[in-house]
């Protein structure tokens, strides 16, 4: 059986971008279905951080910097300020998702603000993208333009929000576990393992049902 996964993340938090690699590590030829989800930290019109202010220049170099470090993902601390509101870059992924490259989509957007340091929040930035992995930009554009996507991506922050009480990013929810945070490799096969016998309804003995 299929295990299904929902990864919430948000394209300006630099810990989403750090648990992609441990998350497809772990999940490589494994029985799974990646459904990446769109969570705004900070929706329009709250105020976005600004790269040249004490929190995030603290945050970058006490925290980000080592993991990102140790985990070996190159990263830049952008110097968009105030950083980009992320509906555009959301609803691009919706679309992307409509043609089955939203984990294409998502891993450029992620690249593009922490490794290039481009605005994300610029439609032609995005429709760049687009082109890149293959969809029709002019229909990905007039997508954005129009706010095709506004209702929907409105609609799984509100559940994400309300039902499942996701206030923070990343969020994977792998079967019926939830991870919270950015989580090592092991962490998330522990998880996986757990959903698969869930769905076979096995039990566990010892250190597997950790």
């Amino acid at each position: 059986m299929t295990i299904q996964i929902k990864v919430y993340s948000d394209f300006v938090c630099p810990y989403c971008y750090l648990a992609e690699s441990p998350l497809l590590k772990a999940t490589e030829d494994k029985d799974v279905e990646i459904e990446w989800m769109p969570y705004e930290l900070r929706p329009f019109p709250q105020e976005t951080l600004r790269p040249e202010e004490d929190y995030l220049q603290r945050s970058w170099q006490e925290s980000v910097q080592p993991l990102s470090k140790k985990m070996g993902v190159e990263m830049i601390l952008p110097e968009v300020s105030p950083q980009p509101h992320t509906f555009f870059a959301h609803e691009g992924l919706l679309f992307a998702k409509r043609h089955n490259k939203e984990r294409e989509y998502a891993h450029l957007v992620f690249k593009a603000f922490y490794q290039n340091g481009e605005d994300i929040g610029k439609i032609e930035v995005l429709q760049n993208i687009a082109e890149k992995i293959g969809l029709d930009s002019i229909a990905f554009q007039q997508a954005l333009e129009s706010r095709e996507f506004k209702q929907e991506r409105e609609s799984i922050q509100k559940e994400a929000t309300e039902d499942l009480n996701i206030t923070a990013v990343p969020t994977i929810i792998i079967g019926e576990r939830v991870l919270k945070g950015l989580h090592p490799q092991a962490n998330i096969e522990r998880a996986l393992r757990g959903a698969i016998r869930d769905s076979k309804f096995e039990f566990c003995d010892g250190d597997e049902c950790e």
